[in-house]
């Protein structure tokens, strides 16, 4: 990277709280944050927002008369912009940029309205304008009242590591000088959770994991945590689905406000041999992570925020990925979806979320689950992780102001 460009503001709503304060809290302590609910006659793991982050949304919802038809993923959008702002002086006069994705998009209002027309043989007037995915950025813009470009887009679980590679790109051309970039999921839908089942990557239900317990060696902290999220020797898929969104600011330069520098990005598209799967050695991990690298060292890298979804394939083939690039001295590696579930195109910036808070606090934040053989006594630089479906991975590569 050239020129320095910082994250100057971060903002987030996920089922660790509402607030960076309430988020690194529930990192302080090692419980997951998943409850069971009943979808399709059947008990399921999931990662909800908290009561009160709920409330914060439905106060948002009823704000306005135009934001009761909006889809959960639109107005979790907006809280999280909102709050991001706030931390900054950007005006809404300033010719500041938008890019928000979002993998599945208005998951939850598609499948009420598609289930009125196979009922009705008609739908509601708003339908369309309220599913299409470019809503998210553009409701979030005339929230804002900003009158800079409104980009939005879905790229699967690398969405919002995508919209933070688009921002930099945008304000290294000269074309804008700062960009809010991130990522906003609900994914917490019936037709949403049958497909993750339909892939058999989901965790089991608590019920279904008891009964396979007392036929088999599995252990009581195994049933303490549900998605076994790094852990190489699981015996089963464990990913579990959490809802969410998280924005961060970028700006040219350094200043005061800057909290995490972007010191280098990379991004790689492997060709697939399946649908829904990456190569055994990640290549396109291997190749993200190399081009953020640059010219840098790897042993200046002290800890990495894998993307690790909780699935036997996925955990191991990055993880291979990093050995690869990293040779025997590893980073320190963490993740959070044991904790929050895996919010798709969310996933990537609340995974930088997790980056800027252990570079403020200096404190790495483990996997409880899992034996970490490194513990970095310091954390200047961490690299972030995220792919999804079609093999887009990208990396980025944060350090201290």
């Amino acid at each position: 990277m050239s020129a320095p460009i910082s994250i100057t503001a971060i903002s987030s709503i996920s089922p660790l709280g509402s607030s960076s304060g309430e988020t690194w809290e529930a990192y302080q302590n090692p419980n997951h944050h998943f409850v069971q609910k009943e979808f399709n006659g059947r008990q399921q793991w999931i990662a909800p927002l908290s009561e009160k982050a709920w409330q914060e949304v439905l106060d948002l919802r009823l704000s306005d008369a135009k934001y009761k038809m909006l889809d959960d993923s639109v107005l979790f959008a907006m809280y999280a912009a909102r709050n991001a702002i706030k931390n900054t002086d950007w005006k809404s006069a300033d010719n500041f940029g938008i890019n928000i994705g979002s993998s599945r998009g208005a998951t939850s209002l598609f499948e009420k309205y598609h289930e009125e027309y196979i009922r009705q043989q008609k739908t509601s007037t708003l339908s369309s304008p309220t599913t299409t995915l470019g809503n998210i950025s553009s409701w979030v813009a005339h929230d804002l009242q900003t009158k800079g470009p409104e980009i939005s887009h879905s790229i699967t679980c690398s969405t919002a590591l995508q919209a933070l590679l688009n921002g930099v790109a945008w304000i290294k051309s000269g074309m804008a000088d700062k960009f809010l970039v991130g990522g906003s999921e609900a994914p917490l839908t019936p037709f949403t959770l049958a497909q993750m089942k339909a892939l058999k990557i989901y965790a089991k239900s608590e019920l279904e994991r008891s009964l396979r317990a007392v036929s088999s060696s599995i252990s009581n902290e195994d049933l303490n945590y549900p998605c076994r999220a790094l852990d190489l020797s699981k015996k089963q898929n464990s990913l579990i689905l959490g809802e969410g969104a998280s924005m961060v600011c970028l700006e040219k330069g350094i200043s005061e406000k800057s909290l995490a520098l972007i010191e280098g990005i990379g991004y790689a598209t492997e060709v697939l041999e399946h649908n829904v799967s990456i190569s055994t050695d990640a290549k396109c991990f291997q190749r993200s992570m190399r081009m953020a690298l640059g010219d840098l060292n790897p042993e200046i890298v002290d800890v990495i925020v894998m993307h690790a979804p909780g699935t036997l394939k996925g955990d191991l083939s990055e993880h291979k990925a990093i050995q690869k690039v990293f040779g025997d001295t590893l980073p320190a590696l963490t993740t959070n979806k044991w904790k929050v579930g895996h919010t798709f195109g969310a996933s990537g910036m609340l995974s930088v979320e997790l980056a800027i808070l252990m570079l403020k606090h200096q404190e790495f934040i483990s996997v409880p689950f899992v034996s970490h053989s490194s513990h970095p006594k310091r954390i200047r630089k961490v690299m972030v992780n995220a792919v999804g479906f079609g093999g887009n991975a990208v990396s980025v590569l944060l350090s201290k102001p």
